[in-house]
């Protein structure tokens, strides 16, 4: 996460919004920082965070896949995650359910990576949203705030109508990193790729050179 994300969410949610209400994190492990601590400032009746690992930020170990499963259909007056969905394979799946615990008047607050913003896999790093993308993702719904994140990203707040009627998605199509196309899915073969494996083994090399430069500055200052 980058501040920019946090102060979009400090900006567009209001206290009004939060307190007394129901909110749900998805993706909610602090890695490089967290929007948690505003939010929770703001007095809601709940604050669950969930994530596939847990960690700093996590109360619930799930699947952004079985939020449904897991807690029901409307259960969140405000459903937030920042900096994830580029990092699902499955993401339709995934709009679906938050989508669907979010209660009727409900808010859905999501960040995520737009092109050129480079490979980032924790583990993995699937695809690249536009403003175009999330226009038509979230035509079901009544958007609030629409806009780029300076750090190639993209931003949005929506409101749930009263009327929902659950936009199809099923053949609509984004631009993957992994295969560097506009797909519909991902496909295994995508992920056997020379040019994924590139990708895989030049952030592995990033990571390692990292930690080798932490260590080498720690020792330094030992």
């Amino acid at each position: 996460m980058n501040i920019n994300c946090i102060l979009f969410g400090g900006i567009n949610l209001k206290r009004k919004e939060i307190e007394g209400k129901r909110v749900i994190e998805v993706g909610s492990r602090d890695v490089n920082g967290s929007i948690r601590p505003l939010i929770k400032s703001y007095d809601p009746q709940d604050y669950i965070g969930v994530d596939i690992v847990g960690g700093p930020g996590v109360d619930v170990i799930c699947s952004a896949e079985n939020l449904v499963y897991e807690f029901g259909e409307q259960s969140f007056d405000v459903v937030i995650s920042t900096e994830l969905l580029e990092h699902l394979r499955d993401w339709k799946s995934v709009i679906h359910n938050i989508k669907s615990i979010c209660r009727t008047k409900g808010i859905i607050l999501l960040t995520t990576r737009s092109y050129g913003f480079s490979y980032h896999g924790y583990p993995y790093d699937f695809w690249r949203y536009e403003i175009k993308d999330m226009e038509y993702i979230f035509r079901d719904c009544n958007i609030q705030k629409l806009e780029k994140d300076p750090q190639k990203g993209v931003f949005i707040k929506v409101v749930k109508p009263e009327i929902f009627i659950e936009q199809d998605l099923s053949e609509y199509k984004l631009y993957s990193i992994v295969s560097n196309k506009i797909l519909k899915e991902l496909s295994d073969k995508d992920l056997r790729s020379w040019y994924f494996k590139k990708m895989f083994l030049k952030e592995k090399l990033r990571e390692f050179l990292h930690k080798k430069i932490d260590i080498i500055f720690t020792k330094g200052q030992g």
